[in-house]
């Protein structure tokens, strides 16, 4: 299947009503707008059908077999983010052999010392871009180390990390080109670069990272083939470092909003999970879903037909009223929470153990190395443009010890 220009509309343009910064800062309004008068709806400009209400999303992300992932995105060649039943079935198998629970809790130590060391690295700083200094090299120095990258190109990994993830400006022509050839070039780049560090792996299996642990599992003699293991390796460093990265500086972006929340979690760090939970749905790193309908399927009185893109908006769903009592309200103590932003059924997060055990440490250890969080010097925030990725590029944070 190839990316038509339709769908690349889709995937790299905003819809019509997130233009404005202050809207893409905070698009919680809208969506609760949408929900309410539109909660389904096709876009004529991108070509796709949105989907608002978490009953729907949720709906559609539980039936693979009346919405495919099986798409090409442009920029990773089939992985199992894109595939069905029975291969993606076969691969997540293969995959859960070498990044099982126990695997993942074995970090705990390593994580701890990362984030100690970002932190010692800012001590004296009056104000620190948090994103740069922190919540962005964590996640990039677990991953590479997760995978066996050497440490020299942690900088390399950011870098094609947030080509992969950028949109485009406006909806023209021009500016999809441009957009589309960043990320294709970033592509290239880490297939040779991670092809290298295959063939270095199978010719030194004795590490145990998970390269070299991917390619010593198997299922009834199956092996993961080359492009398969590409595939996850880019997929592993895009989706693990964004999402990670959004997510701490989310809650972080979140508690110096809320200062009464940032107290009550710091003289109680049991709660530190609490507010990693409710940041998911609350400030979701993840905005929307993408799905292609397998057959004409009616979704709340409204027919979408065989072949349809359709975006489904995790962070309208995480606001529904219909689900969660008052929505629009960040509450510690929420439960149940059964938010949306990992995803939901056979394509729930791989990394989602990950990403929490991540949030939970570093978070632990800023509150517990400081005194206040305070927002830095700046006039406004600059929103990353992606219409899939709700964060910040930036994040002046004064830390008093």
């Amino acid at each position: 299947m190839t990316t038509s220009k339709t769908d690349r509309y889709a995937l790299l343009f905003p819809m019509k009503e997130l233009q404005p910064t202050q809207d893409r800062l905070l698009p919680f309004s809208i969506y609760n707008t949408l929900r309410k008068t539109t909660p389904v709806r096709y876009d004529q400009t991108r070509k796709c059908w949105d989907v608002f209400r978490y009953e729907d999303v949720h709906y559609i992300l539980k039936n693979p077999k009346l919405f495919s992932s099986k798409r090409d995105i442009g920029d990773i060649k089939e992985s199992i983010l894109t595939m069905d039943p029975p291969k993606h079935t076969k691969m997540r198998k293969l995959i859960d052999k070498a990044f099982t629970p126990k695997a993942v809790n074995k970090l705990t130590e390593r994580i701890e010392d990362i984030a100690v060391f970002l932190l010692d690295q800012v001590k004296g700083k009056e104000t620190v871009d948090f994103i740069y200094d922190f919540a962005g090299p964590l996640p990039v120095i677990v991953i590479a180390e997760l995978l066996g990258v050497p440490t020299k190109d942690r900088g390399i990994f950011k870098t094609y990390s947030d080509m992969f993830i950028t949109g485009a400006k406006n909806e023209s022509d021009e500016e999809l080109k441009v957009v589309m050839k960043k990320r294709q070039e970033g592509a290239q780049f880490l297939r040779g670069y991670f092809k290298e560090i295959i063939i270095q792996k199978q010719q030194n299996n004795t590490e145990e990272d998970l390269i070299t642990l991917l390619l010593a599992a198997d299922i009834d003699g199956e092996k993961l083939t080359e492009e398969e293991l590409l595939s996850f390796c880019i997929l592993l460093l895009v989706a693990g470092n964004e999402t990670t990265t959004n997510l701490i500086a989310n809650a972080v972006r979140y508690m110096i909003e809320d200062m009464d929340i940032q107290e009550k979690v710091r003289t109680n760090l049991s709660l530190v999970p609490n507010l990693v939970e409710e940041t998911l749905r609350f400030y979701p790193p993840i905005q929307s879903i993408g799905r292609i309908a397998t057959e004409d399927v009616e979704i709340n009185g409204h027919m979408i037909p065989k072949g349809s893109q359709v975006v489904n908006w995790i962070a309208s769903a995480n606001r529904d009223e219909q689900k969660f009592v008052e929505p629009d309200r960040f509450i510690l103590e929420r439960h149940p929470n059964p938010h949306l932003s990992f995803g939901f059924g056979i394509h729930f997060c791989l990394g989602a153990p990950l990403a929490r055990l991540e949030a939970k440490i570093s978070l632990s250890k800023l509150l517990t190395s400081s005194s206040k969080l305070e927002r830095g010097e700046i006039t406004q925030l600059d929103p990353i443009l992606s219409p899939f990725v709700f964060g910040v590029k930036n994040l002046p944070v004064r830390i008093s010890r």
